[in-house]
């Protein structure tokens, strides 16, 4: 059954809702996606669409805190095949990523905004753009918007990666490591421990937020003829959809494309 596409409000990305409640919950889903090994079985398709473009430089746009990012490059680095990341937003976190590139040596940053839709000719010269765990959030007129300025120039190629499909059902296997990783939070945090376990520990605020998120992100997740809709008129790039598994049945998708044609005016 094909779910409709609701583009409701997740409270990690909203503004009016308290820091403490937004950081407890995009931590706790970057310490799932470690404990969980979620994206191990991202890293081949990762590989072969980095050796179908010939990039060694990967920019990494709508970074967020960055943890998904630098999990991949974590695990690729394990595997022998370590690309240098650059980590960009439009609302930057340098405080935080400054701590990833101190664990990843294959992790630096960009501490200026960077629009996805209108990437810096020289910032993006040459590198593949990869968004990861992030499209979701955006509308579909944005996240088109996204998709072209990753092919703008002479971009090598996009690629794109969920940890799950339009189905609530996928966001159950989260719950093997996620549980643990949101109980641990306040302990493991580098702020706000304390309000942190009042939500965590005291009050279901922090579990409700989670599973209230959890389950709009699957249901923002675009198909893949709705992303296949969106480049549909990118010329000069080959796309590929796949999913790829993790604990517990867990399957997320990857939507990647290769340029084949040279740029205009190269």
């Amino acid at each position: 059954m094909n779910l409709p596409r609701l583009q409701l409000f997740e409270l990690n990305d909203s503004a009016w809702a308290p820091p403490a409640l937004r950081e407890t919950i995009v931590e706790a889903l970057s310490r799932t996606l470690a404990w969980g090994r979620i994206l191990e079985k991202l890293a081949p398709p990762f590989r072969e669409f980095l050796d179908r473009t010939g990039a060694e430089d990967v920019l990494d746009l709508c970074s967020g805190a960055g943890g998904p990012a630098a999990i991949l490059a974590g695990v690729l680095a394990r595997s022998g095949r370590a690309p240098q990341f650059l980590l960009t937003d439009l609302h930057p976190h340098p405080e935080i990523w400054e701590r990833l590139r101190e664990e990843h040596p294959t992790v630096d940053f960009v501490r200026e905004s960077v629009d996805a839709t209108k990437i810096p000719a020289g910032l993006g010269a040459g590198r593949a753009r990869v968004v990861i765990n992030a499209l979701h959030h955006f509308p579909p007129s944005l996240a088109a918007a996204i998709l072209r300025g990753a092919c703008d120039d002479d971009s090598p190629g996009v690629f794109v990666a969920e940890g799950f499909e339009r189905n609530p059902l996928l966001f159950a296997p989260f719950a093997l490591a996620g549980l643990p990783a949101l109980a641990l939070g306040p302990l493991l945090s580098p702020r706000r421990n304390f309000q942190k376990a009042l939500l965590a520990w005291l009050t279901p605020a922090a579990l409700a937020a989670s599973i209230w998120d959890g389950f709009v992100s699957t249901m923002r997740v675009y198909t893949e003829e709705e992303l296949r809709a969106m480049v549909a008129r990118i010329d000069g790039f080959e796309w590929t959809y796949g999913t790829y598994g993790f604990a517990a049945g867990g399957r997320g998708y990857y939507f990647y494309g290769v340029r084949v044609t040279p740029p205009r005016g190269a």
